[in-house]
Order: structure tokens, then sequence, then C-alpha cells
């Protein structure tokens, strides 16, 4: 490979990318990020140097897509509406994550590029009917976000049909760690949780804490990725998870202890929908040569240390 080959990388400027550009600087490569800075960090993109380019501009717009992709090999498309922001505002989800998805895969098919990586997402599923989770499931998506991301995989099918379109689809489960805004979906009971413990006050679970998610490291998320555009494999979607399920009840247990807080939970009795999330991992073992290498207790320990 040559120092020449740049990924084009949409979204890098934000949490997950600015975990993943230092990995694909090691790798000899250069980077091309296109993003429209609602979330991502200037400074942060501008201490990478020379090899990272940075393009303020928005996916919606397939133009600038388009001509910004030109002489890259490699595309990462990470840029998306929170799923958050999705059921709070659908029209602008819809927006970005459809039409975004589409000016992305379409402009990856015109200028032949070798590997497309699409951050898709667990939430795919819907609640799913068995664990651990198989790629091969049934799919049952109920946000606008998580309909788009199901969306994505369908197109990156089309467009391999069509143009022979090389992609891996990863699909993200609970993601976590430093550099997170604290409104993002997965960790806000992590950050509800820690805050309360910090004022010396217990965490609050409702039910018995029963329902549970997979909660992966970014770095592990991020090294996923960069194995992503080099693996030998392609047009599959692979789960990026521990593929171990942490109760709400264990992380409340996890981040006492974290914190060195002398206090129990408080169960607040309802009745709350128990769902439960755990990855089958085989298949990032097999296509990708991935495993999931920060256990959770280390990865949450470290992440309230580091406050």
């Amino acid at each position: 490979m040559t120092s020449a080959e740049t990924v084009f990388f949409t979204g890098g400027a934000g949490f997950i990318g600015l975990h993943v550009v230092p990995m694909l600087l090691e790798k000899g490569y250069k980077v091309r990020i296109f993003d429209n800075m609602f979330r991502g960090d200037r400074d942060a993109v501008a201490a990478f140097g020379d090899d990272v380019e940075l393009i303020d501009q928005d996916v919606r717009y397939g133009g600038a897509v388009h001509a910004a992709m030109k002489g890259c090999s490699k595309v990462i498309h990470a840029a998306a509406v929170s799923i958050n922001k999705s059921q709070s505002d659908p029209y602008e989800s819809m927006d970005i994550n459809m039409i975004g998805n589409h000016n992305v895969f379409a402009a990856a098919a015109d200028h032949g590029v070798q590997r497309l990586v699409y951050c898709s997402s667990a939430s795919v599923y819907g609640d799913p009917e068995r664990l651990p989770m198989h790629e091969d499931d049934r799919l049952d998506p109920q946000t606008p976000y998580c309909i788009s991301k199901r969306a994505g995989e369908d197109l990156l099918g089309f467009y391999q049909r069509r143009s022979g379109l090389s992609w891996i689809a990863l699909r993200f489960f609970n993601v976590y760690g430093p550099g997170q805004k604290t409104t993002a979906y997965y960790t806000s009971v992590i950050n509800h949780f820690v805050n309360r413990l910090k004022n010396g006050e217990p965490p609050v679970i409702d039910g018995k804490g029963e329902q549970s998610m997979d909660f992966i490291h970014v770095h592990d998320i991020a090294r996923s990725i960069a194995l992503a555009l080099d693996c030998e494999q392609d047009n599959v979607p692979v789960n990026v998870g521990t593929g171990i399920d942490t109760s709400i009840k264990d992380l409340a247990e996890i981040l006492i202890n974290a914190v060195g807080a002398d206090v129990a939970p408080i169960f607040n009795p309802r009745d709350v929908l128990v769902s439960r999330r755990a990855a089958d991992v085989q298949r990032a073992k097999e296509v990708l040569g991935f495993e999931a290498s920060i256990e959770v207790r280390k990865g949450m320990t470290d992440l309230v240390n580091a406050d």
C-alpha cells in the first residue's frame, strides 16, 4: 500500500471517528474527513497534522459528497443523526441518514472504491427473540434511526449487485468510552448513575435491573473499523460487541466500586420491559479477525477515573 492511499471518512470528526483516525494513520493511510461539524471537534482534527484533511460539508448534498470523494480508494460512512434525536425529529433523521446513506454509497460505486465500511447498529434487530443475537436473525428496527440503518444495509446490497461495490456493515452494540457526549443514548444510564454516585446519592434502578446491554469500548469499535477496511471477505453485516450482556443491576455495582461510593442501589418497583442484548461474535472473529479486548469492568472503571 502506498502512502498516497486516502480514506474518505464521513462523520470522522465525531466521537468514534477521533478514535479511528490515529489507527488509519498508523496503517499508512491519509484521511479525508467529510463532516458537517455539528458534533465534530475541529481542534482534535487539526492536531492530527497534514495527513488529515477536513471538508466541512453535509452528506445530504450529493454533489458535494461526489466531488469530495474523488481520489479516495476506501470509504468509512459514520455520519448519522443519533437514535434519540431521530425520534424527536424524524424528518431530519430521514434526510441525513437515508439520503446521506444513498449519496455516499452511490458516489462510492461511481468512483469504484475498493471497500466501503458502513457504521450500522445492533438496533436493526429490535427486541431480540434470542441471545446471543446473530447476524442472520430477523430484523425488526423500531425508530427512524434503526430503520435507516437497516435500509442502508439493503442499499449496499443494491450497489454491490449493480456496480460491484465491496462493503462491510458493522452492527455496533452499546458503545461507550472517553470523549462521548453525555447526551449519547446508550450511555445515558452510565452518566445518570455516575452523576448520582459522585453526589453521594445511590443509583435508582427501575424494576429488578434485569435489562441488559452489550457494552463495547470505543477503542474496540475503532479497531473493528480499521480491520474491516482491509479484510478479505466482504458484503456481509458483522456484529461488533463483546458477546457479554451486562445487566443494569451489574452495571450499577461496577460503577459503585469504580467511584468508591458506600451506597447500595435503590430499586424502583414498577413493571419494565426487560430487554436484553448480547452479540454473537463468531462472524467478527471469522471475517475481521476481531475480538473485543477491553473487559467491561475495566473499561467502566477507567472511564470513571478519567473524569
